[in-house]
């Protein structure tokens, strides 16, 4: 009878003792820091930087990507969004280039992607640098080497900061049809900083800025609202089209020549004051990021945020052959 008690006793302890052990098992592997070393190490990118070309590890390059082109407060999938689309981006890209064809990609945003130090991040955060460090880190290695592909080949994953009511069809912005590339709902709204902007001037300063772009544009009359012709709207709420002093425009041609936001807007013509009312920020192809933002808020994975801004596509590991043949360097 007392060995029959003392193994009952001795089972009970460890029913006991083994979900401490489990605990703390978990609380070991939270606490465990990110490695330095991650899994895209070995692939390396040559970057124009402003100090000249440079070698980069494949994950360098990404974390810097990640940390200048998105929020670090953003939510996790939302980082991971962004790190697959970089990543994809970048090896799209990479070999390809006609602006600076001594390097694969530059970080210059407005034709590469931006990019920035982990060094130069740090002293932007302040006393949340430690936290967004390890954010990013973890969205780029937990996404480790997968892309985005259209039909067995890498997309061309261009992202904006915030849409209107949808996103723009690629036709709709530069005039070629890509099929990943349609319009579709996003999500974001009143919650994006400068959201709805204002874009004012005089009917002279209206007349002479255009005039500088379309030069055989005729403005007709003293009164301005006789200069606006039919616009034309998309089914996502931007500009398709307007006619200004008799010549029609795309909206995205109207955003560059009136230096808009986005190609969302309304024009209001008055004896004294030309206004433009804008919503969202970007060219609006592609992925939004303050939407991405809000469906990983509303519980989105990365891939579901990935699948639903860019069409038919799918979130694979990343062929050999897509990866730049450069000498591997070291992480520093």
């Amino acid at each position: 009878m007392k060995k029959i008690v003392g193994v009952a006793i001795l089972a009970a302890l460890l029913l006991f003792l083994i979900p401490m052990g489990l605990r703390q098992d978990r609380q070991v592997q939270e606490e465990t820091p990110v490695p330095t070393q991650l899994p895209d190490s070995g692939h390396t990118l040559n970057i124009l930087t402003d100090s000249g070309v440079e070698a980069m590890d494949l994950n360098q390059y990404l974390w810097g990507v990640v940390a200048a082109e998105m929020p670090a407060s953003f939510e996790q999938e939302a980082l991971r969004a962004q790190a697959v689309a970089a990543r994809t981006y970048a090896l799209h890209k990479a070999g390809g280039a006609v602006n600076h064809p001594e390097a694969d990609l530059c970080t210059n945003y407005a034709c590469c992607q931006a990019w920035i130090s982990q060094e130069s991040a740090r002293n932007n955060w302040g006393e949340n640098a430690d936290a967004y460090v390890q954010k990013i880190t973890q969205a780029v290695a937990s996404t480790n080497g997968e892309v985005i592909l259209y039909d067995g080949a890498l997309i061309s994953a261009v992202f904006h900061s915030s849409s209107g009511a949808g996103t723009q069809d690629a036709v709709e912005v530069w005039g070629n049809d890509v099929p990943y590339l349609h319009s579709v709902t996003s999500p974001e709204g009143e919650e994006v900083p400068n959201y709805r902007s204002e874009v004012t001037m005089t009917p002279q300063e209206f007349k002479d800025t255009f005039l500088k772009a379309k030069p055989e544009a005729v403005f007709e009359g003293e009164d301005p609202a006789a200069w606006i012709g039919e616009t034309v709207n998309t089914e996502a709420g931007s500009v398709h089209s307007i006619t200004i002093g008799g010549v029609s425009v795309s909206g995205a041609q109207a955003r560059q020549i009136f230096s808009l936001r986005s190609a969302a807007f309304t024009l209001t013509a008055a004896p004294e004051q030309m206004t433009f009312s804008v919503v969202g920020f970007g060219h609006g192809v592609g992925m939004s990021q303050y939407g991405a933002n809000a469906m990983a808020a509303s519980g989105s994975g990365y891939v579901e945020i990935l699948t639903h801004y860019y069409t038919g596509v799918h979130v694979e590991n990343c062929p050999e052959m897509y990866y730049p043949k450069h000498e591997s360097v070291q992480n520093g």
